[in-house]
């Protein structure tokens, strides 16, 4: 029908019919081009065609012009208000406009003039779900159904609102009924994977995203969420490439983006890790919690450019309530309380929307206090390397010791002692939240120990689900969950002073001495190696702090390179992990004046080896905002001299805890400049150092740091009380537990 005109008369109307009918198939068969030329052209004799005006909206929106589309529809609705369709369309439009309350109206309209609108009862629900009203989403999803049950799209939206109100098997069953109606849906298959993810299900989760990718293998966001469940089952080097496809075919990916950083993270490749992440805020500045994590990936590998705009914009966004940054790293890079305080918080709400309000279940009563510790770390982890003794040695009597091991089984020799220090240790890999929540209530655990917080692979969404009458924070998370479902922190005096009981949403339990529990059974070789064979000089004194690269900070490094310029032939030896610290940290060292072979990396070794070097350094060096912690015990274990310096925060005063509990609080420096004066003093008075390590040597044996049963007696203290407390019916409130003899 090219330049086709029509003629005056009777034979119009004909024309134009077949005009309409002839636009109408065009647009059927996706010939947006021809269609819309068809239609304006019906237009052009008859302005106020209410079919011609409402389909050209439609090839419009199709063809992504959505201001046009709107315009056109509204002339139509001009013409028959009382259209069903015309309204469905309008609402259509504004959902691509990203004007829900509009599009909800629209949809209302359409509804109004025909109550079994499967479309528009579905496109409305979708709408509901943008609105963050989720229940009345799932009516509409439901009602659709009831109009049609052959909707495989009203099911797979419905199987979406159910995975975010948390309702994961009820989920899975709405994607799998999708699936029945339509198996060869990409889209679907990717949902059903996700909630397979949630449900710990990895391999199956696995082959749904295969599925998908099957039908079709350039489905970025597939792609995608493969990776995702590559880098849950271990596969860190497949996760990559999977998340790589996804950026080949969709660069503008923003989750393949994050998700690209993270695994790269895991890789230990902080450096690239920075690089991807740079990326993914340029494309998305406000993505949730790609500046921290952006943060955190340079201080890996002490990339010091850029820091302060980068703390500005975390700051200024904590304060405004935005997902900025992850509640570990804040807490490990930065020094205000208040402001963990919200960190943990926005986090909290965000992981864990779906919470049960306090305990809802019996009093038990059990001849034994049961005690669950639940973590993913029973095995080569510093969590096991602390506390095998201290889960070894609990009294029997009084306790039945649980393990719930949510991580891998590494064939350690420490997870096999591990394995034999409960009374029953519990493997629940590829479990839910939901069905380890139901496993602790089954076994009645009166109270449950979170190891995890909110750190790497932690499981937050097990205590919101309140599976004990008892949840305490412990040893894992160094800082405030800010979280409603976890009752008592466990702490001391020094990493948490009385008057910051504000900072803190769990009650405060003060043991005596340190919170910190050691393994008096830690082994260390025999054998010291020579000061070649770890890459040391001959001579000269040899600073030594092997806490993790990212604690270290300019103002820190910068009273370490004045040191080394006042020592003379002084080196300081720092703990590599990963290759681009050692890059940066030595021209960090030139930049100052340092020859950068004065700064000696020590690499990953076994850990009885790795306490046997430090038998070569003369004086471990800390760090703030965050202290050594475990590094900190593993040098005054093997008799090495730790100097710290007192900080702000609960990460900031462990190594102060530390050293009080062994006696030696000259050690702990009031600010910056006794702690550079007195690192000075110990590094060129042999008296004054060799004085402190005879202290040292003293004290292991004879003050509380390693006194390992004593802990455990304070520790258990503190339990006995907590459970007392429920037993007797009352809420959870701060209280110490008084020395033992």
């Amino acid at each position: 029908m090219a330049n086709q005109s029509f003629p005056g008369g009777p034979q119009t109307r004909g024309m134009l019919a077949n005009a309409l009918g002839e636009a109408m198939m065009r647009h059927q068969q996706g010939d947006f081009a021809e269609a819309r030329r068809l239609y304006k052209l019906v237009l052009r004799e008859d302005p106020k065609n209410f079919d011609a005006l409402r389909l050209l909206g439609v090839v419009e929106a199709q063809r992504g012009h959505h201001d046009k589309a709107l315009r056109l529809i509204r002339d139509a609705l001009r013409i028959n208000p009382g259209s069903a369709e015309a309204q469905f369309s309008r609402g259509t439009v504004l959902v691509h406009l990203r004007r829900w309350e509009e599009a909800v109206a629209s949809f209302d309209k359409a509804l109004a003039i025909d109550p079994g609108h499967a479309s528009a009862l579905v496109n409305r629900g979708n709408a509901l779900l943008q609105l963050r009203q989720p229940e009345k989403a799932l009516a509409c999803f439901d009602k659709a159904l009831e109009v049609d049950p052959t909707r495989s799209d009203a099911q797979n939206n419905r199987g979406n609102v159910l995975l975010e109100l948390g309702r994961l098997d009820d989920a899975l069953a709405s994607f799998d009924q999708a699936l029945a109606i339509d198996p060869e849906h990409p889209g679907t298959l990717v949902n059903r994977g996700n909630v397979l993810l949630r449900l710990r299900r990895l391999d199956d989760a696995l082959a749904s995203f295969d599925g998908a990718l099957k039908r079709d293998p350039r489905f970025a966001d597939a792609w995608n969420n493969r990776g995702n469940a590559l880098l849950e089952l271990g596969r860190a080097d497949e996760a990559l490439a999977s998340f790589e496809k996804a950026l080949e075919i969709n660069p503008g990916l923003a989750d393949a983006l994050a998700n690209k950083g993270f695994a790269l993270m895991s890789a230990r490749q902080f450096d690239a890790a920075a690089g991807a992440l740079q990326k993914l805020l340029e494309l998305d500045p406000q993505f949730p919690f790609g500046l921290g994590n952006l943060w955190y990936a340079k201080l890996r590998c002490c990339d010091w450019r850029g820091l302060d705009r980068l703390k500005s914009q975390i700051e200024s966004g904590l304060r405004t309530g935005k997902r900025a940054i992850m509640p570990f790293a804040y807490a490990v890079t930065f020094d205000s309380p208040a402001g963990q305080l919200r960190a943990s918080g926005i986090y909290a709400q965000s992981v864990c929307p779906h919470r049960v309000a306090g305990w809802q279940g019996p009093r038990y009563r059990h001849d034994r206090i049961r005690l669950a510790y639940l973590s993913t770390d029973f095995r080569a982890h510093a969590t096991g390397y602390v506390m095998a003794e201290l889960f070894e040695r609990h009294d029997r009597a009084t306790f039945e010791t649980i393990a719930i091991s949510m991580g891998f089984d590494d064939g350690s020799e420490m997870q096999s002692r591990l394995r034999a220090a409960f009374d029953r240790f519990v493997d629940v890999r590829g479990k839910s939240d939901s069905e380890i929540a139901a496993l602790v209530r089954e076994m009645e655990v009166d109270i449950a120990v979170d190891l995890k917080g909110f750190t790497e692979n932690s499981r937050p969404g097990i205590f919101a689900l309140r599976p004990a009458p008892v949840a305490v924070a412990y040893m894992g998370f160094p800082a405030t969950t800010s979280a409603d479902f976890i009752d008592y922190v466990i702490a001391d005096r020094i990493i948490v002073p009385e008057a910051e009981h504000g900072s803190y949403s769990e009650k405060v339990v003060y043991l005596p001495n340190s919170y910190w529990v050691n393994d008096s059974k830690k082994r260390i070789s025999e054998r010291t190696p020579s000061r070649a064979e770890a890459g040391l000089p001959e001579t000269g004194f040899v600073f030594c702090c092997f806490n993790n690269n990212y604690k270290i900070r300019p103002d820190f490094f910068d009273v370490w390179m004045r040191l080394l310029h006042k020592v003379e032939g002084g080196v300081l030896w720092l703990f590599e992990g990963n290759p681009a610290v050692s890059r940066n940290l030595r021209h960090e060292a030139q930049a100052r004046g340092i020859a950068p072979e004065r700064l000696i990396f020590a690499p990953r070794m076994p850990l009885a080896d790795h306490l046997a070097r430090h038998r070569l350094a003369d004086l471990f060096l800390d760090t703030l905002p965050c202290n050594a912690h475990t590094t900190a015990t593993d040098a005054l274990w093997v008799g090495l001299p730790v100097l710290t310096c007192a900080g702000t925060t609960f990460v900031g005063r462990v190594c102060a805890s530390l050293l009080a509990a062994i006696g030696m609080p000259e050690m702990i420096a009031g600010s910056l400049a006794a702690y550079e004066a007195a690192a000075l003093e110990l590094a060129t008075n042999p008296d004054a150092l060799a004085a402190a390590r005879e202290k040292l040597a003293r004290n292991r044996s004879s003050q509380p740091l390693f006194d390992t049963d004593r802990f455990r007696r304070h520790f258990e203290a503190a339990f006995i009380t907590m459970h007392e407390r429920h037993q007797r019916g009352e809420r959870p409130a701060s209280f110490s537990i008084a020395p033992l003899a």
